[in-house]
């Protein structure tokens, strides 16, 4: 449905073109043929995206992640046919549909409904296609009493909800989807969410662009993730959002875990014990018992000292936290083992700090690197904002009382 090669946007930073007029182009046509040649100092611009090659089948579900600025949204614009790229192209089989500002084409002056007809043909809809689905949209968005009011009356978030209810029930073979799950309250995003898995399910091919790993998770199978421009990795959902919520917290630590040879303690590296495979930073959510393995150097007899490990997620907030004291170290080479039965964390990436204190209350800290990462398939709640951090199973069942056992209470 979609094959993209080469495809490249450069943008000019910190100048604004002037308008033309035909007289200019005239005469800029008039002495090209005698003006020397040279190139614009390369400084002056912004390859927002380069050499990004990418296919995508139908019926799949792709997702794209990256940092702010890695441009995603660049490469949906295009797809779009919104910005002409500056190098590659891109072959599109199918109607778009694209999902990437809420409220485009939104008019303050016009009532709710005219605003509905207006979006709707914006976005492609025939009249009849969204007088067909008039109200399925206004039930959706929850606005049906102020439907007939002006949209500058409208709080903002009762506008992004008519905008995205608009935009979410096109019918295109092709929908790209930019961060648009986060508009308006708890509730709202629910069915938004909902709204796309029901898109998914229905065969429809999905580029859909979001921060929250969670939503990623629940309807992408295939990421691609971007990084300056160019796509860092392609493939399954756990093994890219794994990799990128790694390089995410190693960025975000300075420290790389390593001491001058001064220092009486040092961290030489550390690993999961009984792993899978040869990554030894990678947890199996639900394997039951896990050891974590330490390893460093004294160059000083500890007799009585203290260690400490602590886990933080992916946010910097502080998980969990275990300490234990007389600490025995001789001189050389030493494995610190921490077992726990288990670690029930929603799968992503974690930053584990470790904290040795001598017998003279010297302390030493490092912030292991690489992460460590829990894969799995969260099992609690859709939303991020109340999943928690805890990934622990739990069923529901939903028992009817019987008429007689009522009458008798």
């Amino acid at each position: 449905m979609i094959h993209a090669e080469g495809l490249g946007k450069r943008y000019q930073i910190g100048e604004r073109e002037r308008y033309r007029a035909l007289r200019d182009v005239l005469s800029r046509a008039f002495v090209a043929p005698f003006r020397r040649g040279g190139r614009a100092r390369e400084e002056s611009h912004l390859w927002a995206l380069r050499d990004v090659s990418l296919e995508v089948r139908q019926g799949e579900v792709v997702g794209l992640i990256g940092r702010n600025g890695a441009g995603k949204t660049t490469l949906l614009k295009i797809l779009s046919r919104i910005t002409r790229p500056t190098t590659g192209c891109a072959e599109i089989r199918g109607r778009v549909g694209s999902l990437l500002e809420v409220g485009t084409g939104f008019h303050p002056e016009l009532t709710g409904r005219e605003n509905v007809f207006l979006s709707g043909a914006i976005l492609g809809m025939k009249n009849s296609e969204i007088s067909r689905k008039f109200d399925e949209i206004v039930s959706f968005a929850a606005v049906e009493r102020f439907i007939d009011t002006p949209l500058k009356h409208f709080s903002t978030g009762m506008q992004m909800r008519l905008a995205f209810a608009v935009a979410a029930h096109l019918e295109p073979e092709i929908l790209l989807v930019d961060e648009v799950l986060a508009v308006g309250d708890l509730e709202f995003q629910k069915k938004c969410l909902g709204k796309m898995q029901d898109v998914s399910r229905s065969g429809r091919t999905i580029i859909f662009v979001s921060h929250q790993m969670n939503q990623i998770r629940r309807l992408c199978e295939r990421v691609a993730w971007i990084d300056a421009g160019r796509i860092a990795l392609d493939g399954p959902s756990e093994a890219v959002i794994g990799a990128y919520e790694h390089a995410i917290l190693s960025a975000s630590h300075a420290t790389d875990g390593s001491l001058s040879s001064r220092e009486a303690v040092s961290y030489l590296g550390w690993e999961v014990a009984q792993r899978r495979g040869s990554e030894t930073n990678i947890v199996e959510e639900g394997t039951g018992p896990i050891s974590i393995g330490i390893r460093v150097r004294n160059r000083a007899r500890i007799g009585h000292g203290h260690v400490a490990v602590v886990v933080y997620d992916s946010r910097g907030f502080l998980i969990c936290g275990w300490s234990f004291d007389d600490l025995q170290l001789g001189l050389g080479e030493h494995d610190l083992h921490f077992s726990f039965p288990e670690l029930p964390l929603r799968p992503g990436a974690y930053s584990l700090l470790v904290n040795i204190h001598d017998d003279h209350q010297s302390s030493y800290s490092w912030t292991l690197v690489p992460s460590l990462i829990i894969e799995g398939v969260p099992v609690t709640h859709h939303m991020d904002e109340w999943a928690g951090v805890l990934n622990i199973p739990c069923s529901m069942e939903c028992k009817e009382i019987e008429l007689s056992a009522r009458t008798s209470g």
